[in-house]
Order: structure tokens, then C-alpha cells, then sequence
């Protein structure tokens, strides 16, 4: 754990959370073919027809696609390659590269005129018939490599027809972009080609879910691609350089500007992102804004006449500069700066910036490898919009151990009657902050009790134990084993691959849930655990996955609450932990983890006891006024209805299972909370089904 101090309110200070990392340097480490880890594992997979590869920002993903698109086009047949990307920067991610340097069978090479992304014109419809045009030559000739953007794809699938693409590999970058949602028109695109299925697709994303809670692929669809997944704990354990990522969020009072000095160290590598002028944070005058960052720098002496980046004189002594890519008032200044950013003469060096002040760009595909801190003013409403930006943070780079990103929030006013939207805004930034956690955590694989010691996993000093609640931890595949007694297991394999790879995705529904979030960090008192683990959990996996047996979706739900829960509570046991200075001590998670398993028996019942947002509330306590706690938990409060009959019915539903374990119904008197909570239950869906008889006798008798 870290913390900022000297906080703009004077009041209170809100820890992050720092992930530590081995920095065992095997992410950069190439084979004899020149792949790291990740390309390798991708590569190994090269023969499936539809593959899914889920890998952080600067992972390699462009590469990877590159080994696969080869052989698929030498060894399996296929005619050609089409590289589909988000926006046209991220075009040159896919230019030629001389892979048989490196050992590999054949070089990367994408003809000038077959580089869509590099063709002048704007992907609109009105301008785009000359891209569709090239799609078409492309197509009918011989070569091999095309690459364009997703809206020219659209248009020429639209014009040339799914078939047109048959016998072809469809490689698509950055595919949260997709969704299965009807007016999505590459999403439909998609689903079409898989129905056909003549087409090889390759999907790659640096980010596990979509920002707005819509599914990327319906799950039958899903289903069908093999997963290459590459953890972000694998990718920073691997690093050579960067050993720590710290995660936070601070809260200020007032217009930003006269706060961010407290959180904006010059001395580090940043890109401050402002908000967009709709958000509640801004202050309308995007200019002014940028110009108070930099009076706050220190004092400007004028713009580079080569780079077009500003010169800012610190009071230290130092010259800071300063790329300004909000400023878009003339076109040809912002190209310079661009292209001063992307020379790649100063890929390399350190000194070329110090700090970029960014509104929409800089986040997707933007590659400074010296970024230390991503400094972002405003909640996100997209968590793939967050992941993107962390990630701009995370390169490994000589030198760069510390990598962090703030969250700068504007803390709801305790005077305030409405704290409605404020209160949203913060809800956000939590569920953020919390689904990042969990995204840098390890991969779980959670067995019950006894299951015996696993291959390549460390079991500590003492070494796996009989009958004990085991933890141990593969450094090479960056995943930990926790033994859960009374764990359901689930019965087929596509319910045994969620619980090992889609976890996130389960949590990603969880933590956008705005109920759970509400009722588990404001309405402590009100709301019981179970509530939150069992029934609200429960509904998210029953409706991710219908198809499933009651068992599988038991086993995803109880995986899921776990991967969650074993996250939370090993960073409240870090949080208890000092150092000789009185500091909160930046212990790895494994030992969290361990904290938190060996002092108890660790069980299922425990794991479904614990509210999954214990650990953000502990923060949220610290930092927040008591008044305005207590005026947010009240607003949350009133809100809470009575039991729906969905609920009445999981509730009855559970209290079966306790009846089967215990050889008795729910007692509404007994004195453990959640087993009147199963009694209150079953009480409402004996309301709701006498209600519903009434009516039916009621329109008999006419």
C-alpha cells in the first residue's frame, strides 16, 4: 500500500493499492522463433479456426497475430489476411517487421497500397467508396496483407458481401469494440461469419470486458473460439524493470485545477487526462484548463519551435515539456506535436517529454514506454476505457520501477440535498478501482478440501498438508491454488473453463451491478452478505449462462465470489501490516492471501459470509466525512424495497438446501441473520403464490 499525502481538502487520504511483482525479466524473453511467453502460448494455438486471445495492453498482441497470420497463410491454406483496427493510429502496430531476424519462417509485409489505415480520407460513409474499392482490388489480387480500419470492414462487408471473405483470415485488434447487441453493426457482421463459418477469425483484446456491461459475443458464439489468456500479474511478474503498479483514487473539493498540483509530481513521467467538457468536472474552458496545469508547473517560457511542445520553467530549475493534444485550434501545430510524440527516433528517449495533457486521445494503442503515472481527472464510465489508460503506465521500460495511476474524483459536498449524481460518480470509480484489483490479481484455481498438491506449485515451506486449507502459487503461470472446503465443482467443460479463465468476466457483471455496489458499501446494516454473494451473484451467473446445469452455475457463482472475496480480504490483511516507520508495508498479495487463509479453516459458507466490498468500505470510511457517510448510507437506504418475488423464490430455493443439511426448515426467530433471511423467504413466496391464487379464483368467478 501507498499513500498520497498533503490532500487538497486537508481532511482525509485515501490509500491505493500497490500490486508488488518477481520482475523475473521472462516477459521479455524471446524463443528461438523470437516469441515471448504470450506469442508462444498464442502460437501454439495457431490451428484453431476461431481464437480469442485476451492479453494486456503492450503484451505483444500485434505480433502474436503476425506468427499466426503466417502460417495460416503458408501451412493451413488460407488465401489472405485482413487486419481490422479500432482507429487508424494503431494501423503502424501492424507494419512490416523483419521476423525471420529473429528466427522465425517468414517476414511480416503489408504493401503500401494495401495499408488502408496510411490512405488519406476520414472513415465515413460519404468518403469511404475508395476504401471499399481497395477491399475489393485486395480481395481479387494476390497478395496477402491488408489492414484497415473497423469502419472501413463495415462498410466493404456491407457492399462486397460475408461471402467475399470466405477462405480468409479476419483478424480483429482491440475486439471489446464489438458487441453482441443488435444495432451493433460489426457485432452482427460477425455473428454472420461464424454462422457461414468459411472465414478463420482471430480476436484480440487488452481488456476483459466491454465498458458498458453488453456482451462482446453471445455465448453460443463465444463457445466456439479457443482462449489464449495472458494475465496481467503473468505480464508485470515478468517484467525486467517495473516492480510495483499503485492504484488509486482522491477525492477533491472545488474546481480541479486549484487541486491537481497535490497529485501531480513533476518529476514523474505523466498523462493527465482532463475531463470531457460534459462531465460534472469541468470547467467548460478545456484551454484554461491546460493553462492552469501548467501554471501550476511552474512558469511557461514558450513552445519548442521543432516539437511544438511547451517549455515550462520549474521553480527547481528544471524545463519541463509539456505535448498539449487538447488544444486542436490549429491543425497543422497539433501534427507536429503528434508526430514529435511518434517519432520513433526518440522512442527511446527518456528526456524527449516529461508531461502530456490528453482529452480523448492518449489512451488506445498510445505508446510513451515511459509513462509512469496516468493521471486521470473525473470517473470513467467505461472500465475498458480505465484499463486502457492504466495501461499506458504499465510498459516496461530501463530505469521505471514504479508505475501508478490516480483517479482524481470530486468528493460529494456534505451540504449538498442531492448527492444523487455525485454519489453515482463515486460508485464508479470504486467498481473500477475494485475490477482492476481483481484484474492484476492472480488466476485462482480453487479446488475443495484434499484435493492433493497440484504440478508446479509452491506450497510454502511446509508443503502441502492433508487436511489442512492449502494455498500455493505456480511463479510460472502466475496462478494460485486455494483449497475451499464444501466447493462445488463444475460438472461439464465449458463450466470448468469459465471457472478457469472467464472469472473476471463474471465479476466485471457484479461490480457494474449498481444494487450490489449500493447495498454492499452503503447498507451494511440493512443488507446481509448472502445477499450479495448468493442471490445477486446467483442472477448475474443464471443470466450470463442459462444453458447450464444448476451445479455449473453454482460452481461459476461460488468461483467467482471467491476469486472476488480471497482478493479483498488479502488486501485488508496487507493493510494491517506496518513497517518499523509506522508505513502500511508493501507485502506481495501471496502472503495477503496466505494471512488470510491459515487463520482459518477456510470454507464455502465463510467465503459467501464475507461482503465482497469490506475492503473498499474500510477505505471509504477513512476518507470520506462521517456526516456525509452517514447522508449517502441514508439516500441508499430508502431506496431498498421489499422482496421481489425472484427473490422470494432464490431465497426459498436456498432454504431447501439448508433443510437438506440441517433436517429443518429456516427458523425466522433464530438468531443467525441470514437464516431468518431465508425464513423471511420463504414466508414472501408463500405470499406471492396465495396472492396469485386469489387472482386466479378471482377471474374463474369472473
Amino acid at each position: 500500500m501507498s499513500q498520497h499525502t498533503g490532500n487538497p481538502t486537508n481532511a482525509y487520504t485515501v490509500p491505493s493499492v500497490s500490486i508488488k511483482t518477481a520482475h523475473t525479466g521472462a516477459t521479455n524473453k524471446a524463443n528461438e522463433l523470437g516469441m515471448r511467453t504470450m506469442q508462444e502460448r498464442a502460437y501454439a494455438k495457431r490451428g484453431e479456426q476461431y481464437l480469442l486471445i485476451k492479453s494486456p495492453p503492450a503484451s505483444g498482441k500485434s505480433r502474436a497475430l503476425m506468427f499466426i497470420a503466417l502460417d495460416k497463410l503458408n501451412n493451413q491454406g488460407l488465401k489472405q489476411a485482413v487486419v481490422v483496427v479500432p482507429e487508424r493510429s494503431i494501423g503502424s502496430s501492424f507494419a512490416d517487421e523483419p521476423l525471420t531476424q529473429f528466427g522465425f519462417y517468414w517476414d511480416w509485409q503489408v504493401l503500401p497500397q494495401w495499408n488502408l489505415c496510411n490512405a488519406p480520407g476520414v472513415d465515413e460513409v460519404r468518403v469511404a467508396k475508395s476504401k471499399v474499392d481497395a477491399v475489393r482490388k485486395f480481395l481479387a489480387s494476390d497478395d496477402k496483407v491488408l489492414v484497415c480500419t473497423h469502419a472501413t470492414f463495415r462498410f466493404a462487408v456491407e457492399e462486397l458481401g460475408i461471402q467475399s471473405f470466405d477462405d480468409r483470415l479476419i483478424a480483429i485488434d482491440e475486439f471489446h469494440h464489438v458487441s453482441s447487441n443488435q444495432d451493433n453493426i460489426l457485432g452482427t457482421q460477425l455473428t454472420a461469419l461464424i454462422a457461414r463459418d468459411k472465414t478463420h477469425l482471430v480476436a484480440m483484446t487488452g481488456s476483459y470486458f466491454r465498458g458498458d456491461s453488453e456482451a462482446v459475443l453471445s455465448p453460443a458464439d463465444e463457445g466456439k473460439f479457443e482462449t489464449v489468456t495472458y494475465t496481467y500479474y503473468e505480464q508485470l511478474n515478468g517484467y525486467t524493470w517495473l516492480k510495483s503498479l499503485d492504484l488509486g483514487y482522491f477525492f477533491y473539493t472545488g474546481p480541479y485545477v486549484d487541486a491537481i498540483h497535490k497529485v501531480l509530481d513533476p518529476t514523474l513521467k505523466t498523462i493527465v487526462h482532463i475531463p470531457n467538457v460534459n462531465a460534472r468536472e469541468s470547467l467548460k474552458d478545456k484551454h484554461r484548463e491546460v493553462n492552469d496545469i501548467m501554471n501550476h508547473l511552474g512558469e511557461w517560457k514558450g513552445v519548442d519551435p521543432t516539437t511544438g511542445f511547451h517549455l515550462i520553467a520549474t521553480p527547481n530549475g528544471r524545463t519541463l515539456k509539456v505535448a498539449d493534444l487538447v488544444d486542436d485550434s490549429d491543425p497543422a501545430e497539433r501534427t507536429k506535436v503528434l508526430s514529435a510524440l511518434k517519432d520513433p527516433k526518440h522512442k527511446n528517449d527518456r528526456d524527449h517529454v516529461d508531461i502530456i495533457i490528453a482529452l480523448g486521445m492518449a489512451k488506445e494503442g498510445f505508446d510513451w514506454i515511459w509513462c509512469e503515472h496516468a493521471l486521470t481527472v473525473g470517473y470513467r464510465s467505461s472500465l475498458t476505457e480505465i484499463v486502457q489508460i492504466i495501461g499506458r503506465a504499465t510498459r516496461d521500460a530501463k530505469g521505471k520501477t514504479t508505475a501508478r495511476f490516480t483517479n482524481l474524483i470530486a468528493e460529494p459536498a456534505a451540504d449538498q440535498s442531492l448527492v444523487t449524481e455525485a454519489v453515482n460518480d463515486m460508485l464508479k470509480a470504486i467498481s473500477a478501482s475494485l475490477l482492476m484489483e481483481q484484474v492484476l490479481a492472480p488466476r485462482y484455481e480453487f479446488t475443495p478440501k484434499n484435493a492433493g498438491a497440484k504440478d508446479g506449485f509452491d506450497y510454502g515451506p511446509d508443503g502441502y498438508q492433508e487436511n489442512k486449507t492449502n494455498v500455493g502459487v505456480n511463479e510460472a503461470t502466475g496462478q494460485y491454488h486455494v483449497e475451499i472446503n464444501g466447493l462445488t465443482t463444475p460438472e461439464s467443460q465449458e463450466a470448468t473453463r469459465i471457472c478457469k479463465e472467464d472469472l473476471n468476466e463474471v465479476v466485471t457483471m457484479f461490480l457494474q451491478d449498481k444494487t450490489a455496489l449500493e447495498q454492499g458499501l452503503f447498507d451494511k446494516e440493512h443488507v446481509l452478505p448472502q445477499e450479495l454473494t448468493q442471490l445477486r451473484m446467483g442472477k448475474i451467473v443464471r443470466e450470463r449462462y442459462p444453458d447450464l446445469s444448476e451445479q455449473d452455475q453454482e460452481a461459476i457463482r461460488q468461483h467467482a465470489i471467491a476469486a472476488m472475496n480471497v482478493t479483498q480480504q488479502a488486501k485488508l490483511e496487507i493493510s494491517k501490516t506496518t513497517d518499523a516507520d509506522g508505513q502500511l508495508s508493501n507485502t506481495a498479495l501471496l502472503d495477503g492471501v496466505r494471512k488470510f487463509v491459515n487463520v482459518r479453516d477456510l470454507n464455502i459458507d465463510l467465503v459467501d459470509a464475507i461482503n465482497p466490498f469490506e475492503a473498499a468500505y474500510s477505505v471509504l470510511a477513512k476518507s470520506m466525512d462521517e456526516k456525509l457517510l452517514r447522508q449517502v448510507q441514508a439516500a441508499i437506504e430508502s431506496k431498498k424495497a421489499n422482496i421481489t418475488e425472484e427473490e422470494a423464490r432464490n431465497l426459498a430455493k436456498r432454504a431447501l438446501e439448508f433443510k437438506k443439511e440441517r433436517g429443518r426448515l429456516p427458523d425466522i426467530q433464530s438468531a443467525d441473520a441470514w437464516e431468518r433471511r431465508l425464513a423471511e423467504g420463504v414466508a414472501a413466496l408463500a405470499r406471492y403464490r396465495a396472492q396469485a391464487k386469489a387472482n386466479e379464483a378471482k377471474k374463474n368467478n369472473g
